[in-house]
């Protein structure tokens, strides 16, 4: 495995500027998600935010396949779709999930977030999803502490999750972050207790669950970026920047407005 950099509390505090505005640029999208509004609506509204703070959007551009980079600030995943959605001409309909990512750039480190939203009101089973997805971060997040091994934060979601009846996503993970929107390590939220490296003061993570309703495959686009569930059914992606501490974690990207699963 590749070295894990170490966070001096300097480069904490400036990764707290961006996480800071990937929080604020969720919150407000939060108050924007209703039915008829186009993902493309949601993206220009978080880009003119994220700029206006000084920060670059993380995501516009990324990628590592030159004649296909992301071209949006936002990823908006609706219903079947897990991550990556491409905002555009989709309208949102009554009854409907939607999964907003977004990355933020300030003073040379990033910040990393996400959140799924009902739109309107939706289905019992699909607040329950939600739901659960965000208590299965916060489990994971209870478990970045140094001297616990990376694999109980991976287990901690993966015991919430399959305890509800839900399958967390195998093939995508979380990861490090700091100077690059992806560092070491790899963070999956499927994992054996006591197992993986053992995190240190100063590791930042973005510890993301994303879960599906149904089974846990996934399938890529033609468009090669948004990924679906195999079996159409609906999922759910939550996801923080966190500071391994000794003791409780440091959440970089939390917000005073919760309730996100409330519909």
């Amino acid at each position: 495995m590749k070295r894990i950099p170490l966070k001096t509390a300097r480069e904490i505090e400036l990764m707290r500027g961006s996480s800071r505005i990937v929080a604020e640029v969720l919150a407000m999208i939060g108050q924007h998600i209703q039915p008829g509004v186009t993902t493309k609506e949601l993206d220009e509204i978080a880009e003119a935010y994220v700029r206006q703070q000084g920060g670059e959007p993380a995501f516009k551009g990324y990628g590592h396949e030159k004649h296909n980079l992301f071209p949006a600030t936002l990823c908006v995943s609706v219903d079947d779709e897990v991550v990556h959605g491409i905002p555009g001409s989709r309208r949102l309909v009554e009854g409907e999930v939607v999964s907003v990512d977004v990355g933020v750039k300030k003073d040379g480190f990033f910040g990393d977030g996400a959140m799924t939203f009902p739109v309107g009101r939706t289905s019992e089973e699909k607040r329950r999803l939600l739901r659960v997805t965000e208590e299965a971060l916060y489990k994971g997040i209870a478990e970045a502490q140094a001297g616990h091994h990376l694999y109980d934060v991976s287990a901690a979601v993966q015991e919430h999750v399959e305890a509800a009846g839900f399958a967390v996503v195998r093939d995508l993970v979380g990861h490090g972050i700091g100077r690059s929107l992806h560092e070491e390590p790899a963070v999956p939220n499927y994992g054996v207790r006591g197992s993986g490296i053992v995190l240190q003061e100063g590791m930042v993570l973005a510890i993301e669950p994303m879960v599906n309703a149904g089974g846990h495959q996934v399938k890529m686009e033609s468009d090669g970026w948004t990924v679906r569930t195999s079996d159409g059914q609906p999922s759910a992606h939550f996801e923080h920047t966190v500071v391994v501490r000794d003791g409780e974690p440091e959440i970089l990207t939390r917000h005073g407005k919760t309730g996100s699963h409330k519909g």
